[in-house]
């Protein structure tokens, strides 16, 4: 089974990509491709088997018409942070002429990780966050300080893939706040403590669909290193979580001010041994459909009843 190439061709679901992952085969080395192109793969063929077509598609083409197609799936939209202005230009354009999942109200509030206030207004246990305005002065050493944390991790309120994500200690603090003051003139950061258990154990990640659980990995970073993206040498395995995390990961789901048709919900536990949630991923979550080929499935059957 293979995913379709490419093309500007009407069908009923268009899933986004952007333009580093257009090809429809991957070389024998390419691993990042080959996996995008199964988990692709996979979605294609649950959504023919609900009587829906489906064609790959580069956000950023200026050729395709968004109107041929009933809805646009957001799937691997990995270079929406570095081209932002971009980005949402076209989400107001493309909104207009189809269907989007998910919402955009939805995308538009996950882009920005200040919606993590949001979930702990509401409830939710999240990693404690402290955030940094854009154009504001910051002193690192001291915010360490106030906060009493040993080491804490900084990274931007709108990125991915640990993109200038640092672990800082008061040992490096003061080097690391050059690197951050000139950032902080295009946006926000936020800070929160850095969670020992990470380098210890790894971050957990279960994925929701139609408001239930599917599936779930654990993401394991590399000797020495912090980040658990396998951009950066992490190592996923699939994970049988415990109930609490199923529960703890549909509430965090359920306390969005829209409801998303799927996500993904990044948890670790804290200093204390509490889950936390560290992440809600609702706009180009990778799902991992490769260790789970059935959640494609409850994917595709999801899609195809939004539609009705």
């Amino acid at each position: 089974m293979t995913a379709s190439p490419l093309t500007s061709k009407f069908a009923d679901i268009a899933l986004l990509t952007d333009r580093r992952y257009t090809a429809s085969q991957a070389h024998e080395d390419d691993w990042y491709l080959s996996n995008i192109l199964r988990d692709d793969a996979l979605l294609q063929q649950a959504l023919e088997d609900a009587g829906l077509s489906s064609v790959r598609v580069d956000w950023s083409d200026p050729d395709i018409d968004w109107s041929g197609f009933r809805c646009a799936v957001f799937r691997t939209t990995w270079d929406y942070f570095e081209r932002l202005p971009e980005f949402t230009g076209w989400l107001d354009r493309a909104s207009t002429q189809t269907r989007l999942c998910n919402d955009p109200r939805i995308i538009r509030w996950n882009l920005d990780k200040h919606y993590l206030a949001d979930l702990s207004e509401k409830g939710i246990p999240v990693v404690p966050t402290r955030f940094i305005d854009a154009k504001s002065a910051i002193d690192l050493p001291r915010l360490l300080d106030e906060t009493g944390w040993q080491e804490a991790v900084i990274k931007p309120c709108i990125s991915g893939g640990a993109w200038h994500t640092y672990r800082i200690s008061k040992s490096n603090a003061a080097t690391l706040q050059t690197v951050i003051e000139p950032l902080l003139s295009d946006g926000s950061f936020l800070i929160q403590p850095f969670l020992a258990d990470i380098q210890k154990t790894g971050e957990d990640t279960l994925v929701i669909i139609d408001g239930r659980f599917t599936h779930a990995v654990r993401k394991v970073a590399k000797k020495g290193d912090f980040r658990v993206q396998d951009d950066h040498g992490g190592t996923v395995y699939p994970l049988d979580p415990a109930a609490e995390q199923v529960a703890l990961a549909e509430r965090t789901m359920a306390a969005c001010p829209w409801n998303p048709v799927y996500g993904r919900v990044d948890m670790a536990r804290d200093d204390n041994g509490q889950w936390s949630v560290m992440e809600l991923e609702l706009i180009e979550p990778e799902l991992w459909l490769r260790h789970h080929p059935d959640a494609a499935g409850i994917f595709g059957r999801a899609l195809a009843r939004m539609l009705r």
